[in-house]
């Protein structure tokens, strides 16, 4: 498993593309894995045959870890194993120098590997077999010529079960050692699990009558579901605690009437310069935030606790919180701050397309500076967004709705709109912090300030 982001340790296989017998040629995509960011292909850098799928899809695995075994050279005669002796175990042979290991790109060749032990039918040792290295697509090694195992003492044997199979064990409450396997070489599957984990069948006949038990394990699976917290979610999840425990939040908001540039919106969609575009309530708000910005730029900042330094950046890349399948992710607009309106429109565009097909690469997720969360497409008037870490503002734009709003010294009804500013008070004081919505405001009241503002 390949570290396809910074700093990723573990990457979820989503779905296998290939299996065992299938030929692949270098640049081919074997399988899709999801990280704490992302869901990402994975390519293979060697020709052969695939001989081993090494994880089941759905399977958490630690970056360098193998996933997969690829017959580099299937032509090439089988070597034998060697036969076990009738008396003493004979010397080992000398061993052959180990042959090179097909790993991704960026990792190179190790000196040694592993190979799983299968499962001794008996306490007694059997004579150590000849074992036989294939080249396998990891994160770090290669191969070498496993050396024979010594005879171990009499113990009972561990349990052979795959990490998501142990995962399942876990949930449900399964001791593996009381499992009977069924899988190659005594591994433990799924369904060796889940037949161990159904109750019992009751005897069709008492002889007395028995109090039922209490139903633990049914009424936990017929009314709770359980999901395991990983990939984006627990990402997010984590990065929420922390940003609330570490940056203090204060949120402002404000009111307004945002009529004209409803209109405006509705202007531009006819304008050809916005042709094959997609223009939306959320571009104007997104460019009413960066005139905002550029009239109070100390906003554009970020805490570096350990030099203790407020870093003020010349740029913005505006972040977009997008709701996926697989969770809330908030990709960003880099140098959102020198991009026309069109080209913003192009930018927003594909950044919520590529979102919600589950493309965003790790980078476009990065380096940050203000985001804002359009909770309004949900019906919802405001909230109090939390920072994205490392950011200084958020901006949550809530929903438009017609409201009786004093216009001109009378009440008509007019497109009203809330918004909510989220900053962290160590970089942005009351005062800065209200700038910066009371402008974004004034932009989307009276459009034109687009122009005389910018």
């Amino acid at each position: 498993m390949p570290d396809v982001g910074e700093g990723l340790t573990e990457a979820e296989i989503l779905k296998w593309y290939v299996v065992v017998g299938d030929t692949v040629s270098d640049g081919q995509v074997v399988c899709e894995v999801e990280t704490a960011k992302a869901a990402v292909e994975l390519p293979i850098p060697f020709d052969g045959v695939v001989s081993e799928l090494r994880f089941d899809e759905g399977a958490t695995v630690d970056v360098g870890t193998p996933i997969i075994t690829v017959d580099t050279d299937p032509g090439a005669p089988a070597e034998a194993p060697a036969p076990a002796p009738a008396a003493e175990p004979e010397a080992p042979a000398a061993p052959e120098p180990p042959k090179r290991q097909a790993v991704l790109v960026g990792y190179g060749v190790a000196e040694s590997s592993t190979k799983r032990r299968p499962r001794k039918a008996s306490a007694t040792p059997a004579a150590p077999a000849a074992v036989t290295q294939q080249p396998v697509l990891n994160g770090h090694g290669g191969t070498a010529q496993a050396a024979p195992e010594p005879p171990l003492a009499p113990e009972p044997p561990r349990p052979l079960a795959k990490p998501p199979v142990r995962k399942l064990a876990k949930d449900l409450g399964v001791d593996l050692a009381t499992v009977v396997p069924t899988g190659p070489n005594g591994t433990i599957t799924r369904e060796d699990v889940q037949a161990a984990a159904a109750p019992a069948p009751a005897p069709v006949e008492q002889a007395a009558p028995v109090a039922p038990a209490e139903p633990v394990a049914v009424s936990r699976e017929t009314r709770e579901t359980r999901v395991p917290i990983k990939g984006v979610r627990k990402a997010t999840a984590q990065a929420m605690v922390a940003s609330a425990f570490t940056a203090p939040h204060v949120t402002e908001f404000v009111t307004f009437d945002i009529t004209r540039t409803m209109r405006l919106v509705q202007e531009l969609k006819t304008d050809l310069a916005f042709a094959g575009l997609k223009v939306s309530p959320l571009l104007l708000v997104a460019k009413a935030l960066l005139v905002a910005i550029k009239r109070n730029p100390q906003i554009n900042a970020s805490w570096d606790e350990e030099n203790q330094e407020i870093v003020h950046k010349e740029y913005v890349n505006l972040g977009i919180a997008a709701a996926t399948p697989r969770g809330l992710i908030v990709p960003n607009i880099k140098d959102a701050q020198a991009k026309t309106l069109p080209e913003l429109a192009r930018s927003l565009g594909e950044l919520v397309a590529t979102a919600r097909e589950g493309k965003t690469a790790p980078a476009d997720m990065q380096g940050g500076t203000v985001t804002i969360t359009n909770v309004g497409v949900f019906g919802v008037d405001t909230g109090t967004p939390i920072l994205n870490p490392g950011e200084s503002a958020i901006l949550a734009f809530g929903a438009v709705k017609e409201q009786p709003w004093v216009h001109k010294g009378k009440v008509k009804p007019r497109q009203v709109t809330t918004l909510a500013l989220s900053f962290d008070h160590r970089l942005v004081d009351g005062e800065l912090g209200s700038k910066v919505l009371a402008d974004t405001a004034a932009i989307l009241e009276f459009p034109k300030r687009l122009i005389t503002w910018a």
